[in-house]
């Protein structure tokens, strides 16, 4: 292995943001449609408090970009995108379709992920092949009553052929899912590609490099969600150099005793001096920038946990707290809600030790950007920390009458 590359924290750090598309303007040119191949993958989510997260991770990198100008980026006709699972459900660039050939033939193999496939699902394939491209009201309805996960056969069946294959999301219809036969929605060329196991792994790890700047074995196994013999394969391909990436060790970063290396860089970002205006945002809990929460924590000194599933009365920070991004580090978070068209920060926290003198420009910038962005003309801040921010952060932007 060639010898690596020593990085500080700050250099990494900076590595990382232009990356992700959140340093300079150039990381804007070409809208979200160019946004998706840098990142490689968009989580997806049906939690919306201001907008829905993939709207989100475009806003945080592009701006006041329009909500249905994202909505093309990623689902339009012919597909640009279809929806598979990276880290979690995600969209992703539909060139990178046979990548993904390594987990359908698993799920295949498998006959199974939450739920056993029930009988029949080949008339539902039948019915799609015939009728043309369906979504689960066509079939029945998604559930069976219970709760969200008691799904109905005819739900599961159609996830199931997504998951090996059959069966392609490439848009949607008032939030569900479009389900299609793969050999309509996908290029012929791309359907045709069948890479072995190592190769979808090879060049994966090589994406996910590219969309993450410098990250550790952990980030890479996080962020295509690799396990077993798949991560073994991985390992091969960082040491060979097969997957392209160049061995770097970071201030700080762990590393295990006789490695050389304690991460793994994108050698073009290596190349040149990250250059260009922060982005100011605030920034969704499903952004590949934070999704991995221990990497947020060695990038960014940040602890994170989304309290959405933590009862009401023991949360610290909120429903759906959403940090700030600011300076290149993250300095405080959100809780957002909507009432009217009022943003309200139901609680705003800055940092322990930053200097409120110092960033309350910044989080009035983040709060009133997201609300102009969602279409709302004022905001209010019920709670702060430290409280001397509250009468700054509701006080109207000086450039408005």
């Amino acid at each position: 292995m060639t010898v690596a590359t020593h990085l500080t924290p700050d250099e990494a750090r900076r590595i990382i943001l232009r990356s992700q598309g959140l340093i300079g303007a150039d990381s804007r040119k070409g809208g979200a449609h160019a946004m998706l191949r840098r990142l490689g993958a968009v989580q997806l989510d049906t939690i919306s408090v201001l907008a829905r997260s993939h709207e989100l991770v475009a806003y945080a990198r592009l701006g006041a970009v329009g909500r249905p100008q994202v909505e093309r980026a990623y689902w339009h006709n012919p597909a640009k995108s279809f929806e598979y699972w990276c880290h979690a459900a995600c969209i992703l660039p539909i060139e990178h379709w046979p990548l993904y050939a390594f987990r359908r033939r698993a799920f295949r193999d498998r006959r199974h992920r939450w739920h056993e496939v029930p009988d029949g699902v080949e008339k539902l394939l039948d019915q799609v092949r015939e009728s043309g491209p369906l979504t689960t009201s066509d079939v029945g309805g998604a559930k069976n009553g219970g709760p969200w996960w008691d799904w109905s056969d005819s739900k599961i069946g159609l996830e199931w052929l997504l998951d090996i294959g059959e069966l392609v999301c490439s848009r949607r219809v008032g939030w569900r899912r479009v389900y299609d036969l793969a050999e309509r929605a996908v290029p012929a060329g791309l359907l045709g590609e069948e890479p072995s196991d190592e190769e979808c792994v090879t060049r994966l790890a090589s994406i996910a490099g590219r969309s993450l700047g410098v990250a550790s074995r952990t980030d890479l196994l996080d962020f295509l969600r690799l396990k077993g013999r798949y991560a073994e394969i991985l390992d091969e391909v960082l040491l060979s150099g097969a997957a392209g990436l160049a061995p770097v060790t970071v201030s700080g970063w762990p590393r295990k005793r006789g490695e050389a290396a304690s991460a793994w860089a994108d050698p073009a970002a290596l190349a040149s001096e990250p250059r260009g205006r922060h982005r100011t945002t605030l920034v969704s809990p499903f952004d590949s920038l934070i999704w991995h929460r221990g990497r947020t924590e060695r990038v960014f000194g940040f602890k994170y946990t989304l309290e959405l599933y933590v009862p009401k009365h023991k949360r610290v920070h909120g429903y759906f707290t959403m940090p700030v991004l600011a300076g290149g580090q993250l300095i405080g978070r959100v809780d957002p809600a909507r009432e009217g068209s009022t943003l309200v920060a139901r609680q705003l926290s800055l940092e322990p030790g930053l200097s409120a003198a110092k960033w309350a420009d910044a989080l009035r910038d983040a709060l009133w950007s997201a609300a102009e962005w969602v279409g709302c003309d004022a905001v209010r801040v019920e709670r702060a920390d430290p409280p001397e921010l509250l009468p700054i952060l509701n006080a109207r932007r000086p450039d408005t009458p």
